[in-house]
């Protein structure tokens, strides 16, 4: 398992979050200004990391896949102590809470990465990019 390095900092994650790619866009969550280091809360004392993501549209039909991308690096990435939150901005999705609802329930999250489709999608969209 990977372990970014510790104390954790949200300038850490930030770059740990680099390099993951939109599932509609030829660009990275960051170039779209999805994901920024204002949006990420770490407290390493309480083991706890909330991520606030902003889609592109308020309509994005990707939001799910983009929190679960958020979500999968960090479960790969954290040590198992850590609690992650991954929400998205208020008010910058139609389906804010129905969304929010699905990134943190622990079983849909495991029936999502069970599907072979969803998952080959975060795995792509989680694969580092050598342009």
């Amino acid at each position: 398992m990977n372990t970014l390095l510790n104390p954790l900092t949200n300038k850490k994650f930030l770059i740990s979050f680099l390099d993951i790619k939109d599932p509609e866009h030829p660009y990275s969550l960051e170039e779209l200004k999805v994901i920024s280091e204002d949006a990420i809360d770490v407290d390493d004392s309480r083991g706890s990391v909330r991520v606030t993501f902003t889609p592109t549209v308020e309509h994005c039909s990707m939001a799910t896949v983009i929190g679960l991308c958020l979500r999968v690096k960090l479960l790969r990435s954290l040590p198992s102590r850590y609690k992650v939150d991954i929400r998205v901005a208020p008010g910058s999705h139609a389906t804010e809470a129905a969304v929010n609802k699905q990134l943190n329930d622990k079983e849909r999250v495991a029936a999502a990465l069970e599907n072979p489709g969803l998952l080959d999608m975060v795995d792509e969209c989680l694969s580092p990019s050598y342009e």
